[in-house]
């Protein structure tokens, strides 16, 4: 039946848009196509690695599986918590962290020594560099300007490289400072201060000859030997006490070696004596020249005047005179060797004699003196000083009155003005 308008009639087609005709279409643009995105390559194919391995026989692909097994590298224990560890285990991991610690510490440590020291080596390499060059400007110094003489100089102007013996004068009848006895050996306080000054020059004992001489041959230096012949000495170390007077007569003294004092000894049973006034009109003996007879004069006294103290005991012991008074030194030695005979009284005087070396006209021999006495004296490991005191003059204190005799100190000895190197050593 035909389509009709009507329901039973065939549906129309829809109505098409009409299309412009091809010469109708607006030109495109002339432009260069894009490039084609890169292709990624497609994964390696493993199946046949995977085939290979299923067609393997069992027991060589158990052999392959323990290979590859032992030669994968083994995998870290999973950490274990805090909680969960056990106290050895907290206790290790404790002891390993505190290792750890003291080794980096230790090597710390030893970079900062390794460094200090060698800061130190550089440091001392400089000074060194410093002294020598000190030392050489010194040297020059004294070269091109001059200054004190040397040691080898003072021995060469003092001549004491060209004796042969060393002579020194001495009192022989002065129990504790200077005594010979009958098998000619000397002994006392002097002689000691004698060997200590001789050693420092350069002599041995044996080398030391000692001339005994009066008193007023101090100044001379004049001595007597055994022929009694006069004998000139180098040294006069005699319980010689340096006064102003002496010096301005021309006596060269060293500086002091002792300091004691004026007192008085007389027999047994004689009235106290404690000042000199207590011997007005008195017939008093005294040494020749020595300083003693002044305040003896000062005090009203009859002075005999004698040139060894042995004389004036041999006057006391007849009766020729009541007292004797001079260094407390010189006659607390007869009062030791003698006890039960004489009385030793301590005056109590401010004034102290000073006993000095007579150097005569020799300069160089005198600061060279002074040199041992300031050795002696500011050196503490030299005991030379104190062991000649201790067993001379010490060892005569009468242990019941106790009378004073000399200063138990060395007195002070000021430094000689020789020109020392930097290497030398002023004490010795």
């Amino acid at each position: 039946m035909a389509d009709t308008d009507n329901d039973g009639a065939a549906p129309r087609r829809p109505a098409q848009t009409p299309q412009p005709p091809q010469s109708a279409r607006p030109p495109q643009s002339a432009r260069p196509a894009p490039p084609p995105p890169p292709q990624t390559p497609p994964p390696p194919d493993d199946s046949w690695l995977l085939r290979t391995l299923q067609q393997l026989p069992p027991k060589q692909l158990a052999a392959l599986r323990r290979f590859v097994t032992a030669a994968a590298p083994p995998e870290p224990p999973p950490p274990v918590a805090v909680e969960e560890m056990t106290v050895e285990e907290l206790a290790s991991r404790d002891i390993a962290t505190q290792a750890a610690i003291e080794q980096a510490r230790s090597e710390a440590e030893h970079a900062a020594i390794t460094r200090r020291d060698n800061q130190f080596k550089v440091w001392r390499l400089a000074g060194l560099g410093v002294l020598i060059v000190l030392t050489l400007l010194v040297s020059l110094g004294r070269l091109l300007v001059g200054g004190p003489e040397t040691l080898a100089e003072l021995r060469a102007a003092a001549g004491v490289d060209t004796w042969a013996t060393l002579d020194i004068g001495v009192k022989d009848d002065q129990y504790g400072v200077a005594f010979r006895d009958d098998a000619g050996i000397w002994k006392g306080f002097d002689i000691d201060i004698a060997y200590m000054i001789a050693e420092d020059l350069g002599f041995r004992r044996e080398d030391v000859r000692f001339f005994g001489l009066e008193s007023e041959d101090r100044a001379r230096m004049q001595a007597t030997d055994a022929d009694r012949k006069r004998v000139p000495v180098q040294l006069v170390i005699a319980s010689y006490s340096i006064t102003d007077k002496r010096k301005t007569e021309g006596v060269h003294f060293s500086q002091p070696y002792l300091y004691t004092e004026q007192s008085v000894i007389t027999l047994k049973g004689h009235a106290p004596v404690v000042a000199l006034n207590d011997l007005k009109k008195q017939k008093v003996c005294t040494l020749s020249t020595s300083t003693s007879a002044t305040a003896l004069d000062e005090a009203e006294a009859i002075v005999t005047r004698k040139n060894r103290v042995r004389e004036c005991f041999t006057e006391l012991d007849a009766g020729t005179v009541d007292a004797i008074s001079t260094d407390a030194a010189i006659l607390a030695g007869w009062k030791h060797e003698f006890p039960a005979k004489y009385e030793h009284w301590d005056l109590g005087l401010e004034s102290n004699e000073r006993w000095g070396v007579n150097v005569g006209e020799n300069p160089a021999l005198e600061k060279l003196v002074n040199l041992t006495l300031y050795r002696s004296w500011a050196d503490p490991k030299d005991s030379r000083w104190e062991k000649a005191f201790e067993q001379n003059l010490q060892a005569e204190i009468d242990p019941i009155n106790k009378t004073a005799i000399a200063v138990g100190e060395q007195p002070r000895a000021e430094r000689p003005e020789i020109g020392w190197m930097p290497w030398e050593d002023p004490l010795g």
